[in-house]
């Protein structure tokens, strides 16, 4: 028996034997050619191909997960008629008049340098999209995808490979697929998004030898190991516990469509947070009642220059859209401490935690700041939006933000642009904004709290310094204080108060938020139901 310690991907366990899989690349060649508009024209004809395929792999995974895992092949789909990826690659095969399979290899890897050069997890697993993609316009171009045959399954395994696509993993029979354990992997690559919606436990950072292919094994994915030639005691116990937990989610999922309301009848808003138009989705598939914190970072950290109000404008309104005229509170750009954009060339600070981050940015940059403000006042035509504002200290920055949102309804109706008004929001993640809540409340409409920088400041603690992690104590009674005091002071003006940090998915601390009077908790999508069923049980 030997353990391994790996990632936590996606939670769960599982007992099965192990199964290696291994995907034949095609090699790469460079070749010259004298005809550089044929290899454009093979090009666009992969991407056809390459679309149809992708169409079918969408179908598939609608019928079998829904709408959570079928818009990554969505998405996939995008990324074949992004304008910047095809020029790129015509523009390598006319310059360098070489073939189109090799023209796609070398754009894909610029591409993938890029995005792995960021530190936000959601970006630098994109640098895995493009090369699943790349890959995809190469097979079909040497006529490799024709001949791929899905893997199939005759018994319980735990699969473990390098890496698998999402396209891979949609097709093999899921009835018998226990487990993934792969090299390298990440928490919001397209591949663990779908075997979460799928139910399958994940775990990566795990090298396994091709000669451990056959053997028994179990996989614990809240723990993080893999143990392999188990005791014939610890395989049937696992087996066992796997049995309960599928039946757990057949009782999670009869919470949908049922109300959180407690057992005295008191409705709590029991909202998601996203990070991207993927997340609504996933959102929905979890039956969010809303959205309590979409993070727009993301549009400015996967790209390498400032998003315009347009690509902004199609963002908010398509989760606006999708989420069928329930809430979409939309926290405006809180970049800088740990989310750096290189061509925003922010200055070098010692302490970026306490430096020029989220609001404090953003009124000092007016035009970045209302170029986003347009953006979802226009969206708010769309679905009901509502603002966020991180890192607020004082009643005088509030003021300031409505004098740019005033400002930016004026450039909207200069253009001709239809707008809509929207609630404003303020974050209490500060002892300073926790202990003028009260004064906040009258200058905003509703207050979120977030638990994880308020967590921070008030205890002196970086989070992200491994060496304090013992002193993170977000239960600390200072913390605790400041979220009742919040509550006290939001009610009394008449606002509207909820948790949206790590805190509020904490099932010790539920009952003990309800008693306070939390209106809304805002959480992982994957937390929707086990809270709902929690909550109904008060």
């Amino acid at each position: 028996m030997q353990t391994y310690h790996g990632k936590k991907i996606v939670k769960g366990i599982a007992a099965g034997r192990l199964k290696y899989y291994s995907r034949q690349k095609h090699k790469v060649k460079r070749i010259d050619v004298e005809d550089p508009e044929e290899q454009i024209r093979r090009f666009h004809e992969a991407r056809r191909l390459a679309r149809e395929s992708l169409k079918a792999l969408y179908d598939t995974a609608m019928s079998e997960v829904g709408r959570s895992g079928s818009a990554i092949f969505e998405a996939y789909q995008i990324l074949l008629a992004d304008q910047e990826y095809i020029d790129a690659v015509c523009d390598n095969i006319r310059k360098n008049k070489v073939n189109a399979e090799y023209a796609i290899s070398k754009t894909s890897a610029v591409l993938e340098k890029l995005f792995s050069s960021f530190e936000d997890d959601y970006i630098r697993a994109r640098a895995q999209d493009v090369r699943d993609i790349s890959d995809r316009l190469i097979e079909v171009l040497s006529g490799d995808a024709a001949a791929a045959e899905p893997l199939v399954l005759t018994e319980p395994v735990i699969l473990f490979c390098e890496g698998i696509t999402p396209s891979e993993l949609i097709q093999i029979d899921k009835s018998n697929l226990a487990g993934l354990v792969t090299l390298s992997g990440s928490s919001n690559s397209h591949t663990a998004i779908l075997a979460r919606s799928m139910g399958i436990p994940m775990l990566s950072g795990i090298d396994l030898l091709p000669t451990e292919d056959g053997k028994k094994a179990v996989l614990d994915c809240w723990e993080g190991t893999l143990i392999t030639d188990p005791s014939t005691a610890l395989f049937r116990e696992v087996e066992q516990k796997q049995q309960q937990l599928q039946q757990e989610a057949l009782l999670l999922a009869e919470m949908k469509g049922l109300a959180t309301v407690t057992k005295d009848g008191r409705q709590i808003d029991l909202f998601a947070n996203i990070s991207s138009v993927d997340g609504a989705k996933r959102a929905m598939a979890s039956d969010a009642e809303g959205i309590g914190l979409f993070r727009t970072e993301f549009l400015y950290l996967e790209s390498d220059r400032e998003p315009s109000e347009e690509q902004q404008f199609e963002v908010y309104k398509a989760v606006a859209k999708i989420m069928e005229g329930k809430s979409v509170i939309i926290r405006t750009l809180d970049i800088g401490a740990d989310k750096q954009a290189s061509y925003l060339k922010l200055p070098k600070e010692d302490n970026p935690a306490m430096g020029l981050r989220g609001i404090r940015l953003c009124l000092q940059w007016p035009q970045l700041f209302e170029t986003q403000l347009r953006a979802i006042l226009r969206a708010a035509c769309y679905g009901k939006v509502a603002i966020l504002l991180p890192m607020i200290i004082s009643r005088e920055e509030i003021l300031q933000v409505r004098a740019h949102i005033e400002k930016a309804k004026a450039d909207l109706e200069k253009a001709g642009y239809e707008y809509r008004d929207v609630p404003l929001g303020v974050m209490i993640e500060t002892p300073a904004a926790a202990m003028i809540s009260d004064l906040l409340a009258q200058e905003a409409d509703f207050l979120s709290i977030g638990t994880n920088d308020l967590t921070q400041y008030a205890l002196a603690v970086d989070r992200q310094n491994p060496e304090l992690d013992n002193l993170i104590d977000p239960h600390h009674e200072a913390v605790l204080r400041m979220i009742r005091l919040t509550v006290e002071n939001g009610h009394r003006f008449g606002c509207k108060v909820g948790i949206c940090g790590e805190l509020a998915s904490d099932p010790t601390l539920t009952e003990t938020f309800l008693q306070m009077g939390v209106d809304e908790l805002s959480v992982s999508s994957s937390m929707i139901l086990p809270l709902r069923r929690q909550i109904r049980q008060l």
